[in-house]
């Protein structure tokens, strides 16, 4: 009898050990998992890629994160956000990197965060990112199932389409990159989308056949061979509206001197105007609420 109170007391010593062993090592691994995971993609030049810069920069999408409650979480993500061949990355290339990292915060985040829904924002061609990588989950070929997409907000995507829940009074067009072939999936009921009155990135209309044109080179500028069927439909579409419109005759009228001319006025007033920059005072409601406090205030109400 002896011997065996011996070892019972020693395996349940034993048991014992292993049992804080494990109980401390799951308090250790268990991860800080926020009921909402906002992943916000600033727009050109608000941020960068480069390792120096160790603070990813909010931008005008700070306008909406800043105040959010303890329970949502923000990660910003980081790219080259830039457009031109002189700088680092052409746009195609920048933005991909953007579509790229997002997705990865989404994917790390989803395997440890079961219970963790996401809200993707962008501005400009941070939006142009969000709404790419919400249209991949939407369709089912995402790294998280649809449903774990809470909220989309778009400012100043220059991709918007017409048929895209617009928050805010009416706007002609489209984004000059064009609508996205096959839309939102699933996701659709959870998107929305802000364009400022006069800003010509998400509002480029339907018969400015160069500004369409310049858009698709722009988000064909570094071609990906898994994109060309995407490729193909943008510029048919484009194509088509050409076709019913006139023709290469209506192409070549908007490239004549006096239309050159005529653009180039119209695109100094944009500039000028502030259109693209001013979403944190464009009201887009009858209170006078601007888009970025009316975003702030949708995912506030998701937490």
């Amino acid at each position: 009898m002896g011997v065996r109170n011996s070892l019972v007391a020693v395996g349940t010593c034993v048991a014992a050990v292993f049992a804080s062993a494990v109980s401390v090592g799951t308090a250790h691994a268990a991860p800080d998992c926020p009921d909402l995971h906002v992943v916000a993609i600033p727009g050109t030049w608000e941020t960068s890629d480069d390792p120096a810069e160790s603070t990813p920069h909010p931008g005008l999408l700070s306008a909406v994160t800043d105040g959010l409650p303890s329970s949502v979480k923000v990660d910003y993500v980081t790219y080259a956000a830039t457009a031109f061949p002189w700088e680092s990355e052409v746009y195609g290339a920048s933005k991909r990197q953007a579509v790229d990292n997002a997705r990865w915060i989404i994917e790390d985040a989803a395997k440890r965060c079961g219970n963790t829904n996401f809200a993707l924002i962008g501005y400009s061609q941070g939006a142009d990112a969000a709404g790419d990588l919400a249209a991949e989950i939407g369709t089912g070929l995402g790294v998280v199932p649809p449903s774990r997409i809470a909220a989309v907000g778009l400012l100043s995507d220059p991709r918007r389409s017409p048929t895209d829940a617009l928050v805010g009074p009416p706007v002609a067009g489209s984004g000059a990159g064009g609508p996205r072939i096959g839309g939102f999936g699933w996701v659709s009921q959870n998107t929305r989308t802000f364009c400022a009155y006069g800003d010509l990135y998400c509002s480029t209309p339907q018969d400015d056949f160069v500004t369409r044109l310049a858009g698709f080179l722009a988000q064909a500028s570094d071609p990906s061979w898994a994109l060309l069927g995407q490729y193909q439909q943008e510029i048919l579409a484009i194509w088509n509206d050409l076709m019913a419109a006139g023709g290469m005759p209506t192409l070549m009228a908007q490239l004549d001197d006096e239309s050159n001319e005529r653009r180039v006025d119209e695109l100094q007033k944009f500039y000028e105007s502030n259109a693209h920059q001013d979403y944190t005072r464009y009201a887009v409601d009858s209170s006078g609420t601007s888009a970025t406090t009316w975003l702030r205030n949708w995912l506030r109400s998701m937490a």
